[in-house]
């Protein structure tokens, strides 16, 4: 209850900025009074209070003569009297010169378009102070101040439109190219006046200065048409030219619906990486020894941090219209990791499958996505329109894993993100409450754990526990298991409420009923016996304690112990296919993906034989069917390589079908063909020995 008050009351507060900051736009018209006033409430600035009294009036910097002339370059666009000019020209100049002796480590240059943002609040002729003092605290809160922040507007056009930053990306534009005049004069290089102070009037309003990249977004995103069309007949410098002066059609009647959509891509768009960069991007200091961040500079796509998921898929059910970001967690791990511990709403995608097995791959991703969209339609927490991956956190572990994102984003599927850390970020964030918060945890099993037992157990000096700021000790502990309790338990219920159902979505993501005609067999007209309605998933997702029914793969049976390297040497063998078993659930009507097996197929039987994990080199037998057994051999027309196998009993002279295997199969065809071809074989090897008795009884 306490978490849906919490996200009414976040929404409410939303909507009263949204409408409070979109309200400034209904009277564009607005006085220079009026808007002195708002801007100089918003920006914390002190109108009056000299901010400039430790000027010497001395105009000796390095690049003194640079400043000058381009003082003189933009006080002649202004077209004011001569008398204006002279005032305007020495203030420019002035403001310009303090503003770097001020901080040594700013150095005035032509692209930083220091000129380009004083032109609007030049054009409100306040006092020199006072200009000084907006310019000033525009700088430090509404101006990026490295590059970091054109590393992140490419993510952010990644996240939303893919294709378009695929298509900037091979005719190598860049960003900043085309963003940093955008960026540095907050549009005030590109657009009109009227149209400047109209967005400014709402950027200011804004206490998140990350909007800009928002309304950067907007204006390449809307002109994406038209970048499309001239990219095959422009060079890279006249299509740059043609971006860059993409602001210069915005007009002051397009400002509302301009921030609007801003403020759109704004919800839609997953914001942990503002606490990662906002100390960095926007202040009033620079640092001397800059260094790129490495979580966006080298991000394949945008990251999201562990508490932003975690709190995000703990929130209770919304309509699947909301514009809040709800996230659909892909855990890449190997599966022996995810068995480990994984959290409530994640589904399970192997990443090595997608060298060692493709078609199992492929299938498991089209099963994902038909889930992805039933999810959303039901409008659970475990199911969101934005598709986070999750890998080890080890970036020699994690390769697969974002070869597996490179695929989806090569496809331009919008909306992609990774969790920044992996798995082992979620675990420490945990901390104390992996328990809790955990689904299957198995302390001796998962690697952070074993990896924290192995550096408790090496020698060390003994160090006390330091308690944030503000933490009072054990009782701050105790209650933040509460919290990531209150989590687990929601994520859980919610969970445990979809998974079933997402196994049918994945199998029948259509919804569509299923008759015998969506089988075919491989063993000719014999159609007796019924169909089965459910497709098996090749990926788990849920570790549910499956009844047993009549299937011969069951783990009670007699296990006989063979070397894998004798078996596939063996005579007798004509051919074996790596695969693995599905195990019927009857209750739940759907399959279960079991285990990776070997299928083997000699002249006269067929075999199912089970890895061994602790030693790949050995098996046991879970399968041994006689080929005459076998009745028929059937597969569905949209999942083609999982296979059902259906036996009779060959002492009975009933051709009722008595027991069945199912397998999921890569190469189905060859398998299918060779198997189909033996159990001919051995039925006329059984023809032909049955005639001959009854000669010989003749």
């Amino acid at each position: 209850m306490a978490i849906e008050n919490n996200l009414s009351w976040e929404q409410e507060l939303e909507a009263a900025v949204r409408e409070e900051c979109l309200g400034a736009l209904e009277d564009l018209e607005i006085s220079d009074y009026e808007r002195i006033e708002l801007w100089q409430t918003n920006l914390g600035v002190v109108l009056g209070e000299n901010k400039m009294s430790g000027f010497n009036e001395i105009f000796d910097l390095p690049e003194q003569s640079l400043i000058r002339e381009d003082c003189q370059h933009f006080v002649a666009k202004l077209g004011n009297e001569d008398e204006d000019k002279l005032s305007v020209l020495s203030d420019l100049e002035s403001i310009l010169t303090f503003h770097c002796k001020s901080d040594k480590r700013r150095k005035y240059n032509q692209k930083n378009g220091w000129t380009d943002l004083l032109f609007p609040l030049i054009a409100l002729k306040l006092p020199r102070s006072d200009t000084y003092g907006l310019f000033e605290a525009i700088s430090n809160k509404f101006i990026p101040r490295n590059n970091d922040a054109y590393h992140l507007l490419r993510l952010i056009i990644l996240y939303h439109d893919p294709e378009l930053c695929n298509l900037l990306d091979t005719k190598k534009i860049t960003t900043d190219l085309f963003a940093a005049p955008w960026f540095l004069s907050l549009f005030a290089s590109s657009c009109s006046l009227q149209v400047v102070m109209a967005i400014w009037d709402v950027y200011f309003q804004q206490t998140d200065p990350f909007f800009l990249f928002f309304l950067a977004l907007v204006i390449i995103v809307n002109a994406r048409d038209e970048i499309f069309q001239v990219s095959t007949s422009k060079s890279k410098e006249e299509l740059l030219e043609i971006i860059r002066l993409l602001p210069c059609n915005l007009r002051t009647e397009d400002v509302e619906d301009f921030c609007s959509l801003a403020y759109y891509y704004n919800t839609r768009t997953p914001d942990s990486y503002k606490t990662e960069l906002r100390g960095t991007l926007f202040g009033d200091s620079c640092p001397e020894n800059y260094e790129p961040n490495k979580v966006i500079s080298q991000a394949l796509c945008l990251p999201v941090s562990p508490m932003e998921l975690i709190t995000k898929s703990a929130l209770p059910n919304v309509p699947a219209s909301t514009q809040q970001v709800r996230f659909f967690l892909i855990d890449c791990r190997p599966v022996q990791q995810y068995n480990a511990g994984h959290l409530p709403t994640a589904f399970h995608l192997d990443s090595n499958l997608m060298l060692q097995e493709p078609i199992t791959f492929a299938t498991a991703v089209q099963g994902l996505l038909s889930a992805q969209q039933q999810a959303i339609a039901a409008g659970n927490n475990a199911g969101g329109e934005h598709l986070c991956f999750l890998g080890c956190g080890q970036l020699e572990d994690d390769q697969y894993t974002h070869m597996v994102v490179a695929s989806f984003l090569q496809k331009h599927t919008p909306f992609v993100c990774m969790v920044n850390g992996g798995y082992k970020a979620i675990h420490e964030y945990l901390d104390l409450s992996v328990d809790i918060s955990l689904q299957d945890h198995s302390s001796d099993k998962c690697l952070v754990c074993c990896d924290k037992i192995n550096s408790m157990n090496s020698p060390k000096k003994e160090t006390k526990v330091k308690s944030e700021p503000g933490s009072s000790g054990p009782s701050s502990s105790n209650s933040s298991s509460d919290l990531f309790g209150k989590i687990g338990a929601a994520m859980k219920q919610a969970s445990s409420e979809m998974k079933g159902k997402l196994l049918d979505y994945i199998v029948n993501p259509t919804g569509e009923s299923k008759s015998e005609n969506s089988e075919k067999s491989f063993s000719g007209p014999n159609k007796h016996g019924k169909p089965y309605r459910n497709l098996a998933p090749v990926f788990s997702i849920d570790d549910e304690d499956d009844p047993t029914d009549g299937g011969s793969i069951d783990l009670e049976q007699t296990q006989d112990y063979v070397s894998l390297t004798e078996w596939k040497r063996k005579p007798d063998v004509i051919a074996y296919y790596r695969c693995r078993s599905l195990k019927p659930n009857e209750s739940q009507k759907k399959y279960v993906d079991m285990y990776g097996c070997y299928l083997f197929i000699t002249k006269t039987h067929i075999y199912a034989l089970r890895e061994i994990e602790s030693n790949p080199e050995m098996a046991h037998i879970v399968v041994k069917r006689p080929l005459a057994s076998i009745s028929r051999i059937l597969n569905r027309v949209k999942h083609p390589n999982i296979i059902t196998l259906k036996y009779c009993s060959i002492e009975s002279e009933s051709s009722d079908e008595t027991d069945m295997d199912r397998f999921f199969i890569p190469d189905y065809k060859e398998a299918t063909q060779v198997l189909s071809k033996q159990i001919l074989k051995c039925v006329q090897r059984q023809k032909a020995k049955t005639s001959k008795n009854q000669l010989e009884e003749d």
